[in-house]
């Protein structure tokens, strides 16, 4: 899905510019990256405190949609489900966060890391069609380990529909920032030897790493299946080449304001 979502008061990232991203696919691939996305929203209005709850989501496209939409999947009676579950849904904002390297300076005030980062804001309903449920079921399985729904027992029977509830948010704005690259430090120290020679700077690459597969107590098949096997092997490899190579990047260019520019 090409294109960039439009900047405006909620999603326009004010502090480094010159990380911030607008750009869909690249704001879609780190929501969809993110084992566990922070979800906030206000339950009542007339006490104004923001609840936080870490939930397993997905952007996916409904065959009949005409966009994508952010799938989370909870709880049938859990208030989050609850507020949702009337028109117009439920303002939601949902955070997810990868950190990718530890990038060490030559002083405390320059570390930084390496990281991707994205915010969407929008308006979250309950799904109640069984067939978008059993779409967005099917891809939130499949966003843990691909392929796994079609390698399990389906499809969820009547009580597990009836237990489980999919709330599907509309994305009304989004931005992202990403940092990739090798230390920056300021000029002032950059200028003084007796720091240089003394003090280590590089960066430490970040990764997830997923091990070896441990069968349950009751498994009775012998061998890891071939779609989980894969999905390790090559998700170690993915997350490893990734966090290597963005610790070897130039550090980012921060953009110079033109004169007479408006942001």
């Amino acid at each position: 899905m090409a294109g960039t979502y439009h900047k405006d008061e909620s999603n326009t990232v004010n502090r480094y510019k010159h990380q911030a991203t607008y750009d869909v696919d690249t704001i879609h691939a780190i929501v969809n990256s993110t084992p566990v996305l922070h979800v906030s929203f206000v339950p009542d209005t007339s006490v104004p405190v923001p609840v936080v709850l870490p939930m397993i989501g997905q952007i996916g496209h409904y065959p009949s949609d005409s966009e994508s939409h952010c799938y989370l999947h909870g709880y049938v009676s859990s208030r989050l489900m609850n507020l949702a579950a009337s028109p117009p849904g439920i303002p939601l904002c949902v955070a997810a966060t990868k950190v990718d390297g530890f990038v060490l300076t030559l002083t405390p005030n320059t570390h930084n890391y390496n990281y991707r980062s994205a915010i969407l804001h929008g308006h979250g309903t309950v799904v109640s069609s069984d067939e978008e449920k059993l779409w967005a079921m099917q891809l939130v399985t499949n966003s843990v380990v691909p392929e796994r729904y079609e390698n399990s027992r389906v499809p969820p029977d009547n009580a597990e529909m009836q237990s489980t509830q999919i709330l599907k948010m509309r994305i009304e704005s989004a931005s992202g920032k990403v940092r990739e690259g090798v230390p920056e430090d300021e000029r002032k120290d950059m200028k003084r030897d007796d720091v240089l020679d003394s003090v280590w700077t590089g960066v430490i690459p970040v990764y997830e790493k997923l091990g070896e597969p441990v069968g349950g107590p009751y498994n009775r098949v012998k061998e890891v299946p071939e779609h989980v096997r894969r999905f390790v092997d090559g998700e170690n490899a993915r997350r490893w080449t990734y966090a290597v190579e963005a610790s070897r990047k130039p550090a980012p260019v921060k953009r110079v304001k033109k004169q007479n520019q408006v942001e």
